[in-house]
């Protein structure tokens, strides 16, 4: 038990706060404490402000994180919930991802009120992305297809939808199903056809590192095979990572105690692109996704990370 209130920030999305709400029920849970003992504090983002450019041109990873991250240096809050794929690999000095949470459906949902899969657009169709990532597998699948910016919360681009602005759009399984929108998907990217994004699916726990109370209050919430294979994904950006617009995608899955990972970059046109595979022991799974970084930043060159409008 703790007597005192357990402060979690979060951004003020519906899938931010469903997801911070599931780490108050689970703390609730783990730790027979009243519902009333965990306050669930919003914060307004920089990449939750930006809304006439692709976030990419503003800075990428960290617009989502750094009020909520500044708020937790200050003492205002005592963790912070995360989508750990709009995680930084770098974190702020005096922070530390202190758990997880076990990870969701990894995949891309296809979405459209025409059409049942990405093969039955026909050629010239509008696709609407906001994720580098996703617009360069698209172009690399369906080269025939005309990829524009599409942003907005999954209500929004719902709306997008109907009133013809595109024919179809992407959005995380694991936001959808946390929604309990899973209705909405029109059909499932195999990540054999589209590699998710580092971390996809995943909840992190953002703790103060001196902070050792906060930390066995989380310790009991962690997901062990998640933060292997999220550590394996990071791992494998943080050694790619030099350019917000080079679309990276990466996927750790762990099976019979072996990980097993898949990595890959692309042009943002999608008409080149690198890719990798690994597999190996838990022990190595920082190791292992460092490698195939490595080894695709190798393979690729210099000029590979150096795209620009």
């Amino acid at each position: 038990m703790q007597a005192d209130r357990i402060r979690i920030g979060s951004r003020g999305s519906p899938l931010a706060l469903a997801q911070a709400n599931e780490v108050k029920q689970r703390l609730v849970s783990a730790h027979g404490l009243d519902a009333s003992a965990v306050e669930v504090r919003t914060f307004k983002t920089t990449g939750d402000r930006i809304q006439d450019r692709p976030l990419a041109e503003a800075g990428g990873k960290g617009l989502f994180t750094k009020e909520i991250e500044e708020a937790l240096l200050a003492g205002e809050i005592d963790l912070a919930v995360h989508s750990m794929k709009d995680m930084p690999t770098e974190l702020p000095g005096g922070l530390t991802i202190a758990s997880m949470l076990p990870r969701e459906d990894v995949r891309d949902a296809f979405i459209s009120l025409r059409y049942a899969s990405l093969a039955e657009l026909p050629s010239g169709a509008v696709v609407g992305s906001s994720s580098l990532r996703r617009q360069a597998q698209v172009r690399r699948l369906r080269p025939d297809l005309n990829v524009i910016e599409f942003r907005g919360n999954v209500g929004t681009r719902l709306r997008k939808l109907e009133q013809g602005v595109a024919e179809a759009t992407f959005l995380a399984c694991a936001g959808l199903k946390r929604l309990g929108q899973a209705d909405r998907i029109t059909s499932v990217m195999p990540s054999e056809e589209m590699l998710p994004a580092v971390a996809q699916g995943a909840i992190g726990i953002e703790i103060r590192s001196d902070d050792a109370k906060t930390a066995r209050l989380v310790a009991a919430l962690n997901h062990g095979p998640t933060a292997l294979c999220v550590e394996t994904e990071r791992a494998f950006l943080a050694r790619l990572e030099g350019s917000c617009r080079t679309p990276i995608a990466g996927l750790a899955e762990l099976h019979d105690g072996v990980i097993h990972f898949r990595g890959l970059i692309l042009s943002p046109d999608g008409s080149r692109s690198h890719a990798t595979q690994r597999q190996g022991s838990p022990a190595d799974a920082r190791a292992m996704g460092d490698d195939a970084g490595r080894e695709l930043r190798a393979a690729a060159g210099p000029d590979f990370f150096q795209w620009s409008d």
